[in-house]
């Protein structure tokens, strides 16, 4: 009975899927072959103005000493995270972002915050957008078979990746308040 209410539910949402003309270059990688966490750190990086995060986990303490360094080299960086990840996760990186100043909110609305995105540099014309079934962890790079798209200037595209994640960071709650005393 309850599956079959979740479908009436589904089937009475409204579309609302965007579709953009293609354009841009496009990167693929697939781990374990492909060094998917030297193509991440390669771009964050690279960013010039604005990192935005969203994360089902994060644990590479690579990773997150990168986005730690770009935020100490005056580049915006703000995060996303999966609350109950973030408060299971022995080895979250999160608290250190937050510790050092970067703007991290977590989301508690959803059963699973399952978003894994970097969007560097998105108000700009030359925008990278990282997506994939790639978690930012050592297991993704090196047990895990996943995969990861760079997705190269495609303004439009990233405007589409920023509103969605703004509409979740307006949902979230900011780290202190979500992980309580």
């Amino acid at each position: 009975m309850k599956r079959m209410l979740w479908l009436l539910v589904l089937l009475a949402l409204p579309v609302q899927a965007v579709e953009l003309p293609a354009q841009g270059r496009v990167e693929v990688l697939f781990t374990p072959w492909d060094d998917a966490e030297g193509a991440l750190l390669r771009e964050i990086g690279s960013a010039q103005r604005s990192i935005h995060v969203q994360a089902f986990l994060l644990t590479s303490r690579n990773i997150a000493r990168a986005l730690i360094a770009a935020h100490e080299h005056g580049i915006t960086v703000r995060v996303l995270a999966d609350r109950e990840m973030v408060a299971k996760g022995e080895n979250s990186r999160v608290p250190d972002l937050h510790s050092s100043g970067i703007d991290v909110r977590l989301e508690t609305r959803y059963a699973s915050a399952h978003n894994k995105i970097l969007l560097i540099d998105g108000e700009d014309n030359h925008p990278v957008i990282i997506t994939g079934s790639y978690n930012f962890t050592f297991s993704a790079q090196a047990r895990n078979a996943e995969n990861l798209l760079i997705l190269r200037d495609n303004p439009a595209l990233a405007t589409s990746y920023l509103a969605n994640w703004q509409r979740h960071y307006d949902e979230a709650l900011p780290f202190a308040t979500a992980v309580g005393p």
